[in-house]
């Protein structure tokens, strides 16, 4: 048993936090390029404040001076006794539900596409966060620290790269966060979000994804049919999301219907589309207030690169891979992938790795030629040539390593034995029903 001396050495979350800030300050990631074929490029805020406790107030503190170094900022900041016995959090977004949007009613960060006048890609998060929820990262109170790991981010199956992707964090010094105002074409509801609620094991939860139209981009609401009866719904690993403090847009669809707008609404909607959303199981169609806040995907892996070096540092023990609800789908892609499962893993322990954390397919860190992704999707971070994270192994990027071909196969040899089986099952009516006409 531990004793009581080795509990109080461990860190506390306050100073996993500090040095992790740190250490994104010192160690910038490098920039990614665009692929020759992709010109968009996007930028997202990761922003952090520490909500005070009941018992400790924040005391006045005066501010430091322009010349102090992020280093010292951060030092003087944690030193407070509010914020050590505070309570960290992020802020997340609810985008507003937009027909035509691949990532409508999705739980984000606030940000958005870079404009040819933008300076950069940080000036891009900067002027993104102010239009979609109204706060100043200009505001000497919002301490810039550091980039994470920016992304390709592609369409299905990786085969068309559509922006580059690129997180920057933040963290507001003060004790208070002025009123938000939100975007009401772009934002549904903003939320303050623990930490704690990100690393605990209980808030882990599953996303349920239709991805037939990614196998049948062109084809018919009946072939789509199909293919979503053999598949099942993808199972994405996800974050049950439990906020201290939320801030819904009144005038969106999100906030509240009345009973006239829901008849107009089903009254437009034939019998045909309303059958084929609700046996589709369209996750973006359920985009209510009254849906759970679920944060995966993509957004969930741009966390994971941060929350990856917090302890309890077991976010992979958490993390399952991503598969089907059809049992015989994923028996199929759980045989094929066992040999592979093994060697990643081996992989990551010969590595030793300190920091693991929990990412799915939309936002796969690693580098290399493309693998198979599905959502919305990323070939990871291309290497550095110098500083410390050059060399920086990601834990779920290894384990993911060439899974999703294997996966893939799986889908197709499951596919196959289902249409074999109904042609057998088809042929052996037929079959019996001839051999009672003879009789």
């Amino acid at each position: 048993m531990m004793s009581s001396a080795n509990l109080t050495e461990r860190p506390t979350l306050i100073d996993s936090i500090r040095d992790t800030l740190k250490e994104l300050h010192l160690n910038p990631y490098p920039e990614v390029q665009n692929p020759p074929s992709c010109k968009k490029r996007a930028s997202v805020a990761l922003v952090l404040r520490i909500r005070p406790g009941y018992e400790h107030a924040p005391s006045p503190s005066e501010d430091v001076a322009p010349s102090t170094s992020t280093t010292e900022r951060l030092d003087h900041f944690f030193s407070q006794s509010w914020v050590q016995h505070g309570d960290p959090e992020c802020v997340f977004i609810k985008r507003a539900t937009r027909v035509g949007d691949r990532w409508t009613g999705h739980v984000a960060l606030p940000g958005g596409k870079r404009d040819p006048e933008d300076e950069n890609d940080k000036a891009v998060a900067i002027r993104e966060t102010s239009e979609e929820i109204g706060l100043d990262l200009n505001s000497r109170h919002a301490l810039f620290i550091g980039n994470l790991p920016e992304r390709v981010v592609s369409t299905s199956f990786g085969r068309q790269p559509i922006m580059v992707l690129c997180p920057f964090v933040w963290l507001w010094t003060g004790p208070d966060v002025s009123p938000l105002s939100l975007q009401p074409g772009e934002v549904a509801s903003t939320h303050w979000v623990p930490l704690r609620v990100l690393l605990a094991p209980s808030a882990r939860t599953h996303e349920y994804v239709d991805v037939s139209d990614r196998f049948a981009h062109r084809g018919s609401t009946f072939l789509k049919a199909i293919i979503r009866s053999i598949l099942g719904k993808m199972q994405f690993s996800a974050i049950r999301l439990t906020p201290s403090e939320s801030l819904y847009c009144s005038s969106t669809a999100e906030f509240f219907s009345s009973p006239e707008e829901k008849s107009a609404a089903a009254a437009k909607a034939s019998l045909a589309s309303r059958f084929y959303k609700w046996y589709l199981g369209d996750h973006a169609g359920a985009a209510g207030n009254n849906r759970p806040l679920l944060l995966w995907g993509l957004t969930l892996g741009m966390l994971a690169d941060f929350l990856d070096q917090l302890p309890p540092y077991n976010a992979v023990e958490l993390w399952s891979y991503p598969t089907f609800t059809s049992w015989d789908v994923r028996i199929i892609i759980d045989i094929l992938t066992a040999p592979l499962k093994r060697r990643n893993q081996a992989r990551l322990r010969n590595i030793g790795m300190k920091n693991e954390t929990a990412i799915d397919s939309e936002t796969e860190a690693v580098s290399g030629d493309n693998p198979w992704f599905i959502g919305g999707l990323s070939k990871g971070m291309e290497a550095s040539k110098k500083g410390k994270n050059a060399t920086r192994s990601y834990a779920v990027g290894i384990l993911l390593e060439d899974y999703y071909a294997m996966a893939r196969r799986g889908v197709w040899i499951s596919a196959g034995i289902r249409a074999i089986a109904t042609i057998l099952f088809g042929w052996f009516i037929v079959r019996r029903y001839w051999q009672r006409v003879r009789r």
